[in-house]
């Protein structure tokens, strides 16, 4: 994917670079900082072409990364385990990284799509500003759309900034997320098997 999506503009086109400068100085200033002296005085523009790739997956369509499908006739589940994700969190823009697992059961038509499309597809929602909760959801319903499959499991794994370093202060802590769309919310056995393959050797 391209910084703002594939085939796309890039990132730094699809904001408004100036206005988050201006921004960044005004709460450089707001802290107690001088924006003007020497460390400081590029920050505004570093930051404004950070979070225009940062923030990229606002200018993507999620679900056209998934337009490219092979007819292979299978049945079993596909999983990618361990896709890595760097987001952030809406409520204080900090972020938060992890692993995302991603697995579906073809349909009767036996359709799949590219294992990096759904690392792709994760990159797109993860470069926003997220919750975890919504960002699990909304990766699986996307899967369910656009492959119409048997069923989807997505588990995700993060650690969040806002916890590790303010607040609280819990470095470490982990929060785990998951959706299960179709075969996996109906069967028991279905979603043991992909939890086993999720948490199984490998790890």
């Amino acid at each position: 994917m391209t910084p703002a999506g594939e085939g796309g503009t890039s990132a730094a086109d699809a904001v408004d670079l100036l206005r988050i400068q201006r921004a960044v100085r005004e709460i450089l200033a707001a802290v107690g900082e001088d924006p003007d002296r020497e460390g400081l005085r590029e920050t505004p523009a570093r930051v404004a072409r950070a979070y225009a790739e940062i923030f990229s997956g606002l200018h993507v369509d999620p679900a056209a990364l998934l337009t490219t499908v092979f007819e292979e006739d299978h049945e079993e589940i596909v999983l990618v385990k361990d896709i890595e994700l760097y987001s952030t969190c809406e409520h204080h823009l900090v972020p938060f990284h992890g692993v995302a697992h991603v697995g579906y059961i073809p349909g009767e038509d036996g359709r799949i799509t590219g294992l990096s499309k759904l690392a792709r597809l994760v990159e797109a929602y993860a470069r926003r500003p997220q919750v975890q909760e919504r960002l699990t959801s909304q990766i699986a319903d996307t899967l369910m759309q656009r492959l119409e499959p048997r069923g989807v499991i997505v588990v995700v794994e993060c650690e969040h900034l806002c916890m590790s370093m303010r607040g609280i202060r819990k470095p470490g802590a982990r929060t785990v997320t998951s959706a299960v769309r179709g075969w996996f919310q109906r069967s028991q056995a279905a979603r043991a098997e992909a939890m086993s393959l999720i948490l199984g050797q490998g790890r």
